[in-house]
């Protein structure tokens, strides 16, 4: 298991330890896999601007009748990880999103579609926020093409109980891990 410098274990990836499902590709202008994000994507609290990224996919298995796009920081200090972000209710005929659709409005989001609420409390994206002085954390940003257009979930539905449903009605899985860490790049492009 890897450790941080401070002698922290690193938690595992989340989706290692799920029943396997196939990929699919999902891409980004705004964040790269396994490289730092920019503060425009990070939450106001770290010094950032809060603005979810552009997102495109494409690939996702015959059968699919919906998507639901998530963030988590499994390195967040809290033996539980941390979601940003968890967007339910979009239909299999949207294999995009832009900029600041996580905004509490939905004004950007296709019919149907909601935020759940957040680990900050908020029915919106919320950006990487790492304590300060940790290492970079891994935000986690998943496309889960589901086997249903409907999950039964509500707005109100608790984190913890959407991920149970959203992993026994995934068919495929497309995830970039792009990191963030206070003091880490403050490049507003």
């Amino acid at each position: 298991m890897a450790t941080y410098d401070s002698g922290r274990p690193q938690a595992p990836d989340p989706y290692d330890l799920l029943p396997p499902v196939p990929a699919f590709t999902l891409s980004s202008p705004d964040i790269t896999d396994g490289q730092p994000m920019t503060a425009r994507h990070a939450h106001t609290s770290a010094g950032g601007d809060n603005h979810s990224p552009t997102l495109t996919w494409h690939g996702a298995p015959e059968g699919t009748r919906g998507y639901a796009v998530t963030c988590y920081d499994p390195d967040a200090p809290t033996g539980s990880g941390f979601w940003h972000w968890l967007l339910l209710g979009l239909p299999a005929t949207c294999t995009a999103l832009p900029v600041d659709a996580g905004r509490g409005d939905g004004g950007h989001l296709p019919d149907g579609a909601f935020h759940l609420r957040n680990d900050f409390g908020a029915h919106t994206y919320a950006g990487a926020a790492p304590p300060p002085g940790d290492p970079a954390h891994r935000y986690l940003f998943a496309v889960h093409a589901l086997d249903t257009d409907n999950l039964g979930l509500d707005r109100h539905a608790s984190t913890g109980y959407a991920g149970f449903i959203l992993t026994a009605h995934t068919l495929a899985r497309a995830v970039l891990r792009p990191t963030y860490r206070q003091g880490g790049p403050k490049i507003n492009p």
